[in-house]
């Protein structure tokens, strides 16, 4: 802890000194608590909050210092460090007692202080680059209303890494600027083994600890001054390398090192097998995960816009190939630009998973001495990997939150257990007035299990949050905010809470 608050304090300095000479940064101090009756706080106080609140009891206060990027500037340099420290409630978990041979309950101690972001970013020109530890989310949808993009949302903490790309979309050549190109190119480290340890139930299945992780996508837009325009293109993400540990019944069935080389760095911007370690012993090497987007936007004289979207979910080629049938997430948003009025936003989306491409994936190559000669190509089973705890980080799916993720599993399973499912989100947001606002948001959710782990008893959710943010326009910077969430169903759980924040912004005169 003394070591992350000294590199917080380092930095802070640091960066300081040297945008010192741009502009002052911002600063903000915010003091926050969440208190509900279930065993999680409630799905929408807890999803897509970069991972900050799961605990049904929490005090957190976090602290922050920015100084973004002057894009008007042919070059410039931008920063930001923030740090979130005190008290979650303890979580229960199960884990195998080998001298007794039984399964134990304990807890596992949530309290802590850690770097929520902590990167300097980089542009010159048209394009960008980013080190460190920085929150991101969706290229395409609005991460405040939406349930979550299918492949990159914010739903989980951020990771340490370096991205680059463009930092707008770019005229294509030989187009008179009717179609333009957007993209980015990341690698970063999932630094959550310690969590996976602590709630791991070492008795079956696996455990793959200090694992790797890549982000590209890649989207081309029609002319975006237009009243009409349309983007469409590919999201890839993928999770490799790391140390896999299966277990049986208490017991190391195998332990493989897949400590990846420079070679495997390379390989994981194109899927396939063919390097060094043992992780080509799988069909392909890593978790590969991605989505085909496309999006129509149309913007109105007043310069409202209305969107319609659809993220198509991969997870290995027959989801590329779209071979997964009606799966995906089909979505309308309306966004009011005046931001003024009783809704100024509002977003409706059903996402449908049941497909997957079908239960069964069966290539004649992957069977010696078979006689059989046709193939099935299916079994996506969305998330989950024979190698990989699952698209996850601390716990948190680095996708679309609809899908449970593997902090809910009390009993020490690190993967997903609901990924073939349905569900239907609605969300608004609008202004009472030039002081209070409001967002709200429903959602409903069936899930049946998994492709290879269905449930004959669906699992249902009803979940609701209602949020109103003060902004003290007496007290410039000083701003108020609650939220009230209410979960029925056996998919989250029966569970009622509540979220205070106070928070103060202001700037740091160097």
């Amino acid at each position: 802890m003394k070591n992350k608050i000294l590199s917080f304090i380092a930095l802070c300095g640091i960066v300081s000194f040297v945008a010192s000479a741009q502009k002052s940064p911002e600063w903000e101090v915010e003091m926050l608590g969440v208190a509900s009756d279930g065993d999680f706080a409630p799905f929408f106080i807890s999803s897509n909050t970069h991972g900050v609140v799961s605990q049904p009891y929490s005090a957190l206060a976090k602290l922050e210092l920015k100084n973004a990027i002057d894009y008007g500037k042919r070059f410039s340099l931008g920063y930001g460090a923030s740090l979130i420290g005190g008290y979650e409630s303890s979580a229960d978990c199960i884990r195998y007692n080998k001298a007794n041979d039984i399964m134990e309950l304990y807890k596992v101690d949530m309290s802590s202080v850690w770097l929520q972001e902590l990167y300097v970013d980089a542009k010159y020109r048209s394009v960008f680059l980013t080190v460190g530890l920085k929150e991101n989310g969706s290229k395409m949808l609005n991460d405040r209303l939406s349930s979550g993009d299918m492949t990159y949302s914010i739903n989980s903490r951020p990771m340490p890494g370096v991205r680059a790309g463009f930092w707008t979309p770019q005229n294509i050549p030989f187009t008179n600027g009717w179609v333009l190109i957007s993209g980015e190119l990341g690698y970063y480290k999932q630094t959550d083994s310690g969590w996976l340890e602590d709630h791991y139930n070492y008795y079956n299945n696996f455990i793959t600890k200090d694992l790797w992780f890549n982000y590209k996508y890649c989207y081309f837009h029609t002319k975006l001054s237009q009243p009409f325009s349309v983007t469409i293109g590919m999201q890839a993400a993928a999770q490799f390398g790391g140390e896999l540990v299966r277990y049986n019944n208490g017991e190391v069935l195998e332990s493989v090192n897949m400590k990846p080389d420079a070679s495997t760095f390379v390989r994981m911007l194109f899927p396939g097998s063919g390097g060094t370690n043992a992780g080509d012993k799988a069909y392909y090497e890593g978790n590969h995960i991605g989505s085909w987007d496309i999006m129509g936007r149309y913007r109105f004289d007043d310069d409202t816009e209305l969107k319609a979207y659809y993220q198509s979910p991969w997870e290995d080629g027959s989801g590329i190939g779209k071979m997964n049938g009606f799966d995906g997430l089909y979505g309308i948003e309306y966004k009011n630009s005046n931001r003024k009025g009783i809704v100024t936003g509002a977003v409706v989306e059903y996402l449908d998973l049941m497909n997957q491409g079908g239960p069964i994936h069966f290539e004649p190559d992957d069977i010696e001495g078979t006689t059989i000669t046709n193939g099935a190509t299916g079994g996506d089973n969305y998330y989950k990997n024979y190698t990989y705890n699952g698209y996850q980080y601390y716990g948190r799916t680095i996708g679309s939150p609809v899908l449970r993720s593997p902090y809910y599993n009390c009993d020490g399973y690190l993967s997903l257990t609901d990924t073939r499912l349905r569900s239907f989100h609605v969300a608004l947001e609008g202004c009472v007035n030039d002081d209070l606002s409001y967002r709200a948001k429903f959602a409903y959710t069936k899930s049946w299990g998994t492709v290879f782990l269905p449930i004959s008893v669906p699992r249902e959710s009803l979940s609701a949050m209602i949020e109103c943010v003060y902004d003290c326009k007496n007290v410039p910077g000083l701003n108020l905010k609650g939220q009230i969430a209410i979960d029925r169903g056996k998919l989250y759980g029966d569970n009622f809470g509540a979220l205070l924040s106070v928070s103060y912004r202001g700037l740091l005169k160097l």
